[in-house]
């Protein structure tokens, strides 16, 4: 018997050592956290990153989401020099700032500017978690209310896609004060007739959860985006309850009304063409 044990076998493929040894390409696989494949990123990149076994949604940076979205060519960015200032004194606040610039190539937590979608014309602001988080300080709320007044004053529909962990704490009530700030633009961009089109995508909490991005005519979520305001925790201790195991996910959030649709990555575009045809003078419903 024990011949049998020694003698059975391997359950794990070895891997020989000629190729053990040779230097992988980084970058050339993905791992899927949510399901575990592995599959090659490119193949992963040309699905726009929703994983091709589990449908897991990976997270997409400002420009790969312009880029998938938007006409070749047509979008033209607004306010790519405006950088924050570090107006309470905050230890070492302008040094990570700069080190998030050189990381992402970005100078802020949130990319705006005009563009086509399928010949349709837009005012897109896309907020960046790969930089300070997506967190909004006074910089990423000048830059969205700057957009909106544009999408106003130009007639044109405004689309953003929110992706945050918050108000900037190292901003203190300035960061705060862009929940208001960011909320009356585009009341006014209402009341003018025009378009608001929120996409939420993983994650969306705090002050920005709590203002603009839900303040759309339309509001949609990327499937099992994590969608709040407090902590899970917080709200537990607080009503002393134990809350459901999908609470503040997209899907939970549809099904108490508080979202219009949960919508894969892949569908998005064909989805929002409809919305902005539906808009236009004279559109038609294609749903």
């Amino acid at each position: 018997m024990l011949k049998d044990l020694f003698t059975k076998k391997k359950k794990y493929a070895s891997i020989p050592s000629e190729v053990a040894n040779q230097d992988v390409p980084e970058g050339i696989m993905t791992k899927c956290p949510s399901c575990k494949k592995i599959m090659y990123t490119k193949e992963l990149l040309k699905n726009l990153k929703v994983c091709l076994h589990c449908n897991h949604h990976h997270p997409m940076n400002a420009k790969e989401r312009i880029q998938s979205l938007l006409d070749k060519g047509s979008f033209i960015a607004y306010d790519e020099d405006m950088v924050s200032e570090n107006p309470l004194q905050f230890p070492n606040y302008l040094e990570k700032l700069e080190g998030d610039r050189k990381k992402t190539g970005i100078n802020e937590a949130v990319v705006t500017g005009e563009g086509t979608l399928n010949n349709f014309p837009l005012v897109i602001a896309v907020m960046d978690s790969t930089f300070r988080m997506g967190s909004m300080g006074s910089v990423v709320g000048e830059k969205i209310t700057r957009a909106i007044e544009k999408a106003k004053e130009k007639g044109v529909p405004f689309i953003i896609f929110t992706a945050s962990g918050g108000a900037r704490m190292q901003e203190g009530v300035l960061s705060l004060m862009q929940m208001a700030k960011t909320s009356s633009a585009l009341k006014l961009h209402s009341e003018s007739g025009g378009l608001i089109i929120s996409i939420m995508t993983h994650p969306t909490t705090g002050g920005v959860s709590a203002s603009f991005a839900s303040l759309g005519d339309y509001n949609f979520a990327e499937p099992k985006a994590l969608i709040g305001f407090a902590g899970r925790r917080i709200i537990e201790q607080t009503i002393r309850e134990e809350l459901p195991e999908d609470f503040q996910t997209a899907e939970f959030l549809l099904k108490c009304g508080q979202l219009d649709a949960v919508i894969s990555r892949l569908d998005l575009k064909e989805t929002l063409t409809n919305v902005l045809d539906i808009h236009a003078p004279g559109g038609e419903t294609k749903w």
